[in-house]
């Protein structure tokens, strides 16, 4: 006679996936994620590696006239004269001086001005015609260097000297330039910088300007006014008065800045002059390069690098002819000087331009490398204005871009700081973008090599530390958002994402911008026809989607979210399905060739964005009703075999799997359930076992329904379930348990399970999978405890060896220090213990009571082998 308590057991409902809601435990939570809904995986997006190096490549939204050129000449005609003097950011007011025909000075001063007196005494004008003389002798000789340096003792006299010295037509006095005079001894206009010395009273005391009123007094009345600069002459001309002007705001620019560093004569002469005559030899490449590197040394040991210093202009000179040279390794040494040398406008274009040509061939990264002029093109980002060389900047990040695709240069990039000075970048041309309200050409250009750059180094976990560190990702959308039209940048930030997103870290710091889901939808919408931007908008998502229910409510408020999913799945299915067949004669036949894959993979990754939103329990229950939702996905089973491609049917059957979870009565599932097990038997009979495991999944959740089963048995399904517990794979045989627990929910159907040996293999999977998987063992319970309901005697029912090997393994697996014994990792142990105390427990102690009261011991139990 059976106690009250084992009367109660007796009636114990069959175990199956209850209806009503309760509050689940997580035993119960992971358990569905196992065997109801999943998340769908896929690889990013493919991205082809370029042949040719091109700002802009072949894939290029912009047309070639609408961007700047990858290819160009350059030659030592293209920079521009060296300057003396660094030309600063402030400008003057022009000299109001107009030429005007000569007439009747009215004033004393204005006869002056007009008609400088010569000097009084003649001796001095000999003097000074013979200096000019021979200067001029030896600038026609084309070069200012002298032939050999002076001895020391000279060099110092000569610095200390307050003599006028000649050079060119100017006239040098204490470090100052003045036009040479003319033979009527008046000061004669002319190109080179007029200047004066910065305490007046030391000209004034020359005796060459005894008697030149008019230049003593016009250089005394603009003293008070930023020193203006002394003019004279007979006839000026228009250009003569323009040049002088713009000498004149570039001397009073650079007088309230720093003074210009005087140069040690001794250095100069002993260590650099005997460097450029080497230069000036051209002998042979190497012996040039090596005197490049030995100049580059010597000006960082004089002290004489950067644009503030004498002689400047001289060395400037010499390394813009050596440009003809076409060397590339001299040439990449040459821009490293040049730049060391603080060059700007059109020169640091033209440099930036040279490097970049350089860059081009992959070959000479490895001289790029030994160099170090990445170093130098940074410094070119960090300290230029970027306004005032955009273009420049521009070819810059253009050889930044190139190099970075090399993964030799990626821990010299982090390490010299790439990855922050391409955001600040970035944020510098945002705040510009702003002020503006659209993204210019100019920038857009840029901003195209700063993203390419970053996508190549967003590989590196050390870069995505970077970047998250500095909150680089909504710079991101901010650059996507006020550039939306520009294909080429929204792609380029579109791959970084993609590259980023398929870490959890970056995942999560992404979907909390709550901008980036409508920023993603209107990418969609206004580039639907571009695919690799949409296929990597649409990878985003599923990303997001993945592993963060409160990212899928975000992303299913937005606005027309699945309608723009549904729209864009059918557009490209119709593409899809164009592309498979071409017309003959009138005749539709097959076409010879495979479809194009990337369209394919478009519908790969929006079928899992799908089954990831399907997730949440309140997008799940209103995607089953949608019909258009699973009118695309029993399509996509229609025209597409496994064979064909395995991923997008896999992906569609997994979607079903996770919509056929909803037992909603709108459910278009349940309402198209017979068909839908129709098109799944196809894939159990194919050898692609991915395909046959999901299959069984979604007949684990179909098979809730009487009339599934019925089909099941009708079509011999549940032979092949039995058959799949062979598989010695633990998720397969999970998944075939789960129907064969089901079908035993009917009493009519329990008596399968001893066709083809169904009992043993239940027992030998249990024996074989549950000290490591006790959510399949307690499903194996489960399904013999459903089998043994109206149990008389247990050998008669399960098989006498069946009864014993049951005993001995439920006996030693609810013995808690033998069932967890295996695990040493505590936080493995800790995971099998809660599924072992909250599962398998109750349902084994209840199984193993209902044998041992249904059997007789007739010989002593034998463990068998574990």
């Amino acid at each position: 006679m059976l106690s009250p308590s084992d009367k109660k057991l007796e009636k114990l409902d069959p175990f199956y996936r209850p209806s009503v809601s309760k509050q689940k435990t997580s035993a119960e939570i992971i358990s569905e994620a196992r065997n109801a809904l999943r998340t769908v995986r896929t690889q990013r997006p493919f991205t082809p590696h370029e042949d040719q190096r091109k700002l802009f490549g072949p894939a290029s939204s912009r047309t070639p006239e609408n961007r700047p050129s990858s290819s160009f000449s350059l030659h030592a005609s293209s920079f521009e004269s060296p300057e003396s003097r660094p030309i600063s950011g402030a400008r003057l007011s022009p000299l109001e001086l107009k030429p005007k025909a000569p007439t009747s000075p009215t004033t004393e001063e204005e006869s002056c001005l007009s008609f400088p007196k010569p000097p009084v005494d003649p001796a001095k004008i000999r003097r000074i015609s013979s200096a000019r003389a021979r200067l001029f002798r030896a600038a026609s000789q084309g070069t200012l260097l002298p032939d050999r340096a002076p001895p020391p003792a000279e060099s110092k006299k000569t610095m200390k000297s307050k003599e006028t010295v000649m050079m060119g037509d100017s006239v040098k006095i204490n470090g100052n330039y003045l036009s040479a005079l003319n033979a009527s001894g008046c000061i004669q206009s002319h190109p080179l910088q007029l200047t004066y010395d910065r305490d007046f009273e030391k000209i004034k005391e020359q005796d060459m300007f005894k008697g030149t009123t008019s230049l003593s007094s016009h250089l005394r009345s603009g003293g008070d006014q930023g020193r203006r600069l002394a003019r004279a002459s007979s006839c000026p001309s228009r250009s003569d008065l323009s040049q002088l002007e713009t000498t004149a705001v570039s001397k009073a620019d650079s007088q309230g800045k720093d003074e210009e560093k005087e140069v040690d004569e001794v250095f100069w002469n002993t260590r650099i002059v005997p460097i450029l005559h080497e230069l000036e030899k051209e002998e042979n490449i190497e012996t040039i390069c090596a005197a490049c590197t030995q100049l580059h040394r010597a000006l960082e040991e004089g002290n004489m690098l950067g644009n503030k210093f004498k002689r400047r202009s001289i060395l400037l000179k010499t390394l813009y002819k050596l440009v003809d040279v076409g060397s590339d390794l001299l040439s990449l040494k040459l821009a490293k000087i040049i730049l060391a040398l603080k060059v700007s406008r059109k020169n640091l274009l033209n440099v930036c331009k040279l490097i970049f040509k350089i860059s081009r061939n992959e070959k000479n990264d490895s001289l790029i490398q030994n160099d170090n002029v990445l170093e130098s093109l940074l410094e070119i980002l960090s300290n230029e204005d970027l306004q005032a060389n955009t273009e420049a900047f521009l070819y810059c990040m253009g050889a930044i871009k190139f190099i970075s695709g090399n993964p030799r240069f990626l821990n010299e990039m982090i390490n010299q700081g790439a990855v922050e000075i391409l955001m600040n970048l970035i944020k510098q041309i945002n705040e510009s973008t702003k002020k503006c309200g659209v993204c210019l050409p100019n920038s857009g250009h840029l901003l195209v090599q700063v993203t390419a750059t970053l996508r190549n180094l967003a590989d590196s976990p050390l870069v995505r530390s970077k970047l998250l560190s500095i909150s680089a990702l909504p710079e991101f959308c901010t650059v996507m958002e006020q550039c939306v039209g520009d294909k080429d940048i929204c792609t380029n930030i579109a791959r970084i994402f993609s590259k980023l997103t398929s870490y959890h870290d970056c995942c999560t710091a992404l979907a909390n911008d709550s901008r980036c889901y409508a920023l993603f939808l209107n990418l969609i919408n206004k580039h639907q026809k571009k695919q690799d931007l949409v296929i990597r908008i649409v990878f985003i998502l599923g990303n997001l989607t993945a592993k963060n229910n409160q990212a899928r409510e975000q992303f299913f408020k937005q606005k027309g979210s699945i309608q723009t999913l549904l729209s864009l799945f059918q557009a490209f299915y119709e593409l899809d399905v164009n592309s498979t067949k071409w017309a003959d004669g009138g005749e539709v036949q097959a076409k010879p060739q495979r479809q194009p894959s990337g369209v394919e993979d478009i519908l790969i990754k929006l079928t899992r964005v799908l089954a990831n939103m399907a997730i949440h329990p309140r997008i799940g229950p209103v995607l089953v009703a949608e019909p258009q939702v699973v009118g695309l996905l029993l399509t996509t089973l229609e025209y597409k075999s496994i064979d064909d491609c395995e991923e997008l049917v896999i992906n569609a059957i997994a979607t079903i799997n996770n919509l056929s979870y909803y037992q909603v009565k709108n459910s278009i599932i349940h309402d198209k359930k017979l068909y839908i097990a129709e098109l799944l038997l196809k894939l159990l009979v194919t050898n692609n076992m991915q395909g046959i495991l999901e299959a069984v999944r979604v007949f684990g959740n179909l098979s809730q329904h009487r009339d599934i089963c019925d089909f099941i048995v009708q079509k011999n399904v549940h032979k092949f379930m039995i058959a799949l517990l062979d598989a010695k794979h633990q998720d397969i045989c999970f998944s075939a348990c789960g129907v064969l627990l089901n079908l035993t929910v009917d009493k009519d159907k329990r008596v399968i399970l001893k066709d083809d040996g169904g009992i043993k293999k239940l027992v030998d999977c249990l024996k074989d999978f549950g000290p490591t998987d006790w959510q399949l063992a307690c499903l194996i319970c489960k399904t013999l405890w459903n089998f043994s309901e109206n149990i008389t005697n247990a050998s008669s029912c399960f098989g006498d060896e069946e009864t014993n090997t049951l005993l001995v393994l439920l006996s030693s697996f609810l013995d808690e220090d033998l069932a967890l014994d295996g695990s040493s990792d505590p936080d493995l142990r800790n995971y099998h213990k809660l599924h072992w105390e909250t599962e398998f427990k109750p349902v084994a102690e209840q199984l193993l009571n209902r044998i041992q009261r249904h059997h007789t011991f007739l010989e002593p139990l034998q463990v068998p082998p574990l």
